[in-house]
């Protein structure tokens, strides 16, 4: 099976689409699927979204961002459903996201279960990351 890659507008997403990739990635157990309203605004407010979709236009991944497109992308989720992971899309949505900004580093967080990916795919890790939350 092969699969493509697409800049979107978050907002124009179908939030029942995107909801269902986060929860058949796994990453739906961190973040907020069931309050349909701040789900809407996170990917409909990131500057920067990425899809992967399959031939038959199923959506299989997405990557959700903030970019200045200059210095910095913060990756904030990097979802692929559970029975695609491994098969190369992830690496291609993060590929993608940096063919956006070329000249950016990328900085995400990663989900305890991915902290053996990263390093895979040419992250480092970074030991002065903060989170304050609300």
């Amino acid at each position: 099976m092969s699969w493509k890659i697409d800049r979107v507008d978050g907002a124009a997403l179908d939030l029942d689409e995107v909801l269902g990739v986060y929860r058949a990635s796994g990453l739906g157990e961190r973040r907020p699927v069931g309050d349909r309203e701040r789900f809407a605004a996170m990917v409909g407010n990131a500057n920067l979204v990425l899809v992967a979709r399959d031939d038959e236009g199923t959506l299989l991944g997405i990557v959700r961002a903030v970019s200045d497109f200059s210095y910095v992308t913060y990756v904030s989720d990097i979802a692929v459903v559970r029975d695609r992971q491994r098969s190369g899309i992830g690496r291609a949505l993060i590929d993608a996201t940096r063919d956006e900004a070329p000249d950016a580093k990328l900085v995400l967080l990663s989900a305890p279960a991915a902290v053996d990916y990263y390093p895979h795919i040419g992250f480092t890790r970074h030991d002065s990351a903060w989170v304050l939350n609300p």
